[in-house]
């Protein structure tokens, strides 16, 4: 005797249940077996089970059962899969053009011009050389163990994604903090986004994409990074002293004087510290990501989780740690080279 018969007998539905079938097409439980076989013990109000669907269909079999939902979600997505791969193709082909030309670009460059040209870039972002001798270290540290390539290939797909997501998210958080309907239809969307685990970013874009094309893994890498830089852009806009925009007013500025002359330049640190944790995330994702054939470190540390091959895995573990030490260090100095510019302005 199912838990719920009860109900459906009170009701006098069971006829109309019993017509529908008996909800056992799945795997039958021992203890399912001894209960059609009257030696199970009879329910109870204590051992009550939750009348979830599954428990449901055992007394009605009109009743779908939980892996029907499932079904019947999996069912949709394909439903619709072709009409989204015609949307979507053309769109995301830029990133994977851009993804390729830039790890074949990252590959092809010589070590003594690519470390170089990336100490300088680290130089004119922090004006320190003690910072640019860390990078040195640290980039030494990787060519003299052999993982300078993978390294390469993380920083090129970090560069791409982060600097779309700067491109894209921060245009998002301008119009968020400029209407208010914007924002209150974008805050959910990045809610889901910054909530959902990494690895379910992956689920749709495999049967999206192939999974030979880049695009597969970049898509994942800048939802999954985009967030930050989106919600402190806005929060850094509609911080901007109320004061200071008044006086914008009486001098006549127009809405895109406001915005370019005062905004953005008071909300720079924010944008800044968003462009900081973007960049962070994008690695965290770029080692995910090695699971879709993403290139880099992460392909190490897939490597030594697979073959339980510990040594693989610490130390190229530890060369993302250095690379995410590095891109911190510098996109904090960055920033306060950023905080330090506009105390000094609004003191002027």
């Amino acid at each position: 005797m199912a838990a719920y018969d009860f109900i459906f007998e009170w009701l006098g539905l069971q006829d109309w249940c019993d017509a529908g079938g008996t909800g056992d097409s799945g795997p039958v439980s021992m203890a399912d077996l001894l209960a059609k076989g009257g030696k199970g013990e009879e329910p109870s109000i204590w051992n009550l089970p939750f009348p979830s669907l599954n428990t449901l269909s055992d007394s009605c079999g009109r009743i779908a059962q939980s892996s029907d939902v499932t079904q019947a979600v999996e069912d949709g997505f394909l439903g619709i899969k072709d009409s989204l791969q015609i949307v979507l193709d053309p769109i995301t082909q830029p990133l994977s053009w851009m993804l390729r030309n830039a790890l074949a670009l990252f590959e092809v460059t010589p070590w003594f011009i690519m470390i170089p040209l990336l100490l300088a870039v680290v130089y004119v972002a922090s004006k320190s050389f003690k910072l640019v001798g860390f990078v040195a270290a640290c980039f030494g540290f990787l060519a003299l163990i052999d993982h300078y390539d993978p390294a390469m290939q993380t920083l090129a797909i970090i560069f791409v994604c982060a600097f779309l997501c700067v491109l894209l998210g921060v245009p998002i958080g301008i119009a968020m903090s400029r209407s208010d309907t914007m924002r209150r239809l974008t805050i959910p969307v990045l809610d889901m986004l910054q909530t959902l685990p990494p690895f379910v970013y992956l689920i749709p874009l495999i049967f999206l994409f192939s999974v030979t094309e880049p695009k597969l893994y970049g898509v994942a890498i800048i939802l999954y990074a985009i967030v930050p830089v989106i919600r402190l852009t806005d929060l850094g806009i509609r911080l901007v002293d109320k004061e200071v925009i008044e006086a914008a007013d009486s001098f006549g500025m127009t809405n895109r004087q406001k915005l370019f002359g005062v905004q953005i330049p008071l909300a720079l640190p924010n944008i800044m510290a968003g462009v900081n944790q973007t960049i962070m995330m994008s690695l965290a994702m770029v080692v995910i990501a090695s699971l879709v054939s993403a290139p880099g470190l992460g392909v190490l540390v897939l490597r030594g989780i697979r073959n339980l091959e510990l040594g693989v895995g610490l130390i190229s573990g530890l060369g993302i740690v250095l690379l995410a030490i590095i891109l911190d260090r510098v996109t904090k100095a960055a920033l306060d080279r950023v905080n330090a510019a506009s105390a000094a302005q609004n003191n002027s």
